[in-house]
């Protein structure tokens, strides 16, 4: 099962990175000599939805998307849980105008970043800390007056299910100043396409809008109920998917986390 799952897994790659690397160049020279147009955003939705297409047909993973109703109308932050790439393709289609939040190592790649800066992402230099914030909000405030919503990842980096959670500050700086409301995201996908991990695992990836945090709260509030949303629901979506079966090899510091979610769920009324 692993070795075939792994030659899969290969053939997903050549497809994804191959596409990417396309798809890339093509955006960069459209932003290079006309800046967005509709084709390039068409482009990039292409790139979101075959990528899953792919993904479902050559490893196995299943997209499920729920929750968009609390989405709000207008500017908002959308905050999700990170735990794969498949983040990125899944949310992609329900966030409207779209402005991620993206490290300054990636902008900083020929045709990749010229795409990504077309397509209204925002520039962070995670290397200087606090310091990369006041240049974030710069971009934020224009990315929302053009309409966008912001879509951020709290915690800055992919992390593994049921890894203890490492919400940065960025988040709550956005919050106060932007005053729009935040719409928490809680995701399972890393259940089946971990960070470095070689193997893609078949199963049904999930991820859940949930109700909107509305602005004004006090950051240690927000922050509050935000990590609480995020984290009890995607723990739901691990259990979840877990008790259906997963496919995967599961060692035994994760079969551990996930003894004790379920004892700690058991007492829960």
């Amino acid at each position: 099962m692993a070795v075939i799952q792994a030659i899969r897994t290969a053939l997903f790659y050549v497809l994804f990175i191959g596409q990417t690397a396309i798809v890339a160049i093509v955006l960069g020279i459209i932003a290079l000599i006309t800046g967005r147009t509709r084709f390039s955003w068409w482009l990039a939705v292409y790139w979101c939805s075959s990528n899953l297409a792919y993904l479902r047909a050559l490893t196995g993973v299943k997209t499920v998307v729920t929750g968009m109703e609390n989405i709000p109308e207008g500017g908002c932050i959308i905050a999700a849980k990170h735990q794969s790439d498949w983040d990125v393709f899944a949310l992609f289609p329900y966030t409207g105008r779209p402005a991620y939040i993206v490290k300054k190592e990636l902008m900083r790649i020929p045709f990749f970043g010229w795409a990504a800066r077309s397509l209204d992402c925002i520039e962070v230099d995670r290397k200087k800390g606090a310091e990369a914030i006041p240049s974030m909000m710069r971009q934020a405030h224009a990315a929302i007056a053009r309409g966008c919503r912001i879509v951020i990842f709290p915690e800055g980096t992919r992390r593994a299910p049921l890894a203890a959670p490492d919400y940065r500050q960025g988040i709550a700086r956005l919050y106060g100043e932007l005053g729009v409301p935040v719409v928490p995201v809680a995701l399972n996908s890393g259940l089946f396409w971990g960070r470095n991990s070689p193997i893609i695992w078949p199963g049904t990836a999930e991820a859940r809008f949930l109700p909107a945090i509305e602005p004004g709260l006090a950051p240690n509030v927000f922050m509050e109920r935000l990590k609480k949303a995020i984290e009890s629901d995607s723990d739901a979506l691990i259990l979840k998917a877990d008790e259906q079966g997963l496919s995967r090899p599961v060692g035994p510091e994760l079969r551990s986390k996930l003894d004790a979610l379920k004892q700690s769920a058991a007492k829960t009324p």
